[in-house]
């Protein structure tokens, strides 16, 4: 299948990767035909997708059978009133129907807009309305349900919601019903474009109102390196990366690069992480990848892992945050494991990953993708010399627009214009690249602290901290001070076994003062029992600064 679309599949080190990477994008390209169907023209029999829960339920789906069960999503979408360029919000978690309706989504030419199943009215509305969403596709979770009912009469364009399992409400449509009657023969209506709007993400919302940033036809192509040369998936080898379908990390490692290349999905459907049932799972199951945020991998070094067969795994990754050397470490001292790092967006593919021809260096991010033109500059869009911090920007986008880049902020001309001028897109994350070109992520540009004329990334100082064997997880902040203009803060999850004290919090600031530049250790230390959290895992900084401003 790769080779349909690539010049050369094979390279010889980093340097040819970079400079010889050639990708062919037919015209009408739409992974739906030609990827799903084409995989089952080939082999409807081949392996697709392993659905299973932590009550040990597994099913298990064929290239074969997604087609047709693809196909019957389109023809119920088209029973049910919805055309081409039609909006469909799927909230579904990880039920085996979010692969099926995206896949019929594409056929139909209608656009799909996945959503975490934690949204509240609020959310749903502002949603329905800013994208003129028809249709609501939803599990049967009893708080969902009710915060979809609340929303109904304040979205006008919302004209019918489906629900997944038992408990169907009067006023949805039950839509595993309604598929097991829809005909599983459809033919092709129309020829997309390529650069048709086929999905939309709306971004976390960490500032202000989401955004929507829309991505086209050829999206799908742009994760080919994504999968094959960062996760490294095999065609016939079973893959998970944990993520909901609401979080574009779905789009990354569930579905699209994936498939491309022909490998096994494995939807992990679990309503609440336990570290010690998914080491149970990935015992179970036989991986041969394996992908997650920072947070699991945290979890996971806690537990004891000598039950649990990493044999079979031949590579594991991380993306969402940077992964501190730390636990790096750990993991590979306790399953001879490198965690394989990589930078991206809900906007973009990866941007930059350790692709594997280079030695890792624990906490860098690796180097760019062959797709971008990736660049760190300064304020005024110079480019920073090696070791100083800056923006990450993608450079000449307005002379070949990078595959996998999205098109724009959706019905947003001013945040479209904010970050993309001059054929540059600016990320709004900081890092700063060494002499032999490793990219090293800062943070946010929101989330530096300035102290004392000081510039100090959260990463480094929470690095230090989990080198501390009481510190579960952790969050560095900036607090206002009135001599420094800020301080740093730590908001400290304890390990099991460990109680807050005074004592513990003196001994934490002076571990620090040991580990790193003494400058960067955190005057103040709270201790929490959770960390607030985005459903993707990112920890939200912007929330513990807001409460820490509502405080003061």
């Amino acid at each position: 299948m790769l080779e349909r679309f690539l010049d050369r599949t094979e390279f010889e080190n980093y340097d040819d990767f970079k400079q010889n990477y050639a990708l062919n994008i037919p015209e009408h390209f739409n992974f739906a035909y030609d990827i799903v169907d084409g995989w089952a023209q080939q082999d409807e029999n081949k392996p697709a997708l392993v659905w299973c829960d932590d009550d040990g339920n597994e099913k298990r789906y064929s290239f074969g059978d997604v087609s047709r069960l693809s196909n019957k999503v389109a023809n119920m979408l088209k029973s049910k009133g919805i055309e081409k360029g039609d909006a469909v919000m799927l909230m579904l978690k990880q039920r085996p129907e979010v692969w099926f309706m995206m896949v019929g989504l594409h056929k139909l030419g209608a656009v799909c807009i996945p959503a975490t199943f934690q949204l509240t009215p609020k959310d749903i509305i502002y949603r329905c309305n800013a994208a003129e969403i028809k249709m609501i596709c939803a599990v049967d979770d009893d708080e969902m349900l009710g915060h979809i009912e609340q929303s109904l009469q304040e979205c006008p364009t919302l004209k019918s919601v489906g629900v997944v399992g038992k408990n169907i409400p009067a006023w949805a449509f039950d839509l595993r019903n309604a598929l097991s009657e829809a005909d599983e023969n459809w033919t092709r209506a129309y020829q997309n474009e390529n650069d048709d709007p086929m999905l939309i993400y709306f971004s976390s919302g960490t500032t202000g109102m989401p955004k929507m940033i829309l991505h086209d036809f050829t999206y799908p192509l742009g994760h080919i390196v994504t999968a094959k040369y960062w996760q490294k998936v095999e065609d016939g080898g079973l893959h998970l990366t944990v993520a909901d379908s609401g979080w574009a990390k779905f789009g990354w490692g569930k579905i699209y690069g994936q498939w491309i290349c022909g490998a096994v999905i494995v939807a992990y459907d679990t309503e609440k992480f336990d570290p010690h049932k998914m080491l149970e799972t990935i015992d179970r199951l036989k991986l041969t990848t394996f992908c997650a945020p920072p947070t699991i991998y945290r979890f996971l070094i806690k537990e004891d892992m000598s039950g649990c067969d990493f044999s079979t795994i031949r590579h594991a990754g991380i993306a969402g945050e940077p992964l501190n050397p730390e636990v790096y470490n750990r993991f590979l001292e306790m399953t001879g494991l490198a965690v394989t790092e990589g930078f991206g967006q809900s906007e973009t593919s990866v941007l930059i990953a350790n692709f594997g021809w280079d030695p890792i260096k624990p906490g860098s991010t690796g180097k760019p993708s062959p797709l971008y033109d990736v660049d760190i500059v300064d304020e005024d869009g110079n480019s920073c010399e090696d070791g100083i911090v800056g923006s990450i920007v993608v450079k000449n986008t307005d002379k070949k627009h990078p595959t996998g880049l999205f098109k724009k902020y959706y019905k947003d001309k001013e945040a479209t214009e904010r970050c993309w001028q001059d054929g540059v897109y600016n990320t709004g994350d900081t890092a700063w690249r060494d002499a032999e070109g490793y990219f090293w992520f800062v943070g946010r540009n929101d989330d530096v602290i300035k102290c004392s004329g000081y510039r100090i990334g959260p990463f480094e100082v929470e690095s230090a901290l989990l080198t501390h064997p009481c510190v579960l997880e952790c969050a560095v902040t900036a607090v206002p001070d009135p001599v420094r203009g800020q301080v740093v803060k730590a908001t400290v999850v304890l390990a099991r076994g460990y109680e807050q004290s005074d004592a513990l919090r003196k001994e934490l600031q002076t571990h620090v003062k040991n580990v790193t530049a003494p400058y960067k250790y955190p005057r103040v230390v709270e201790f929490v029992e959770e960390l607030p959290k985005t459903v993707s895992g990112k920890i939200r900084r912007i929330q513990i600064r807001t409460e820490d401003a509502d405080k003061a």
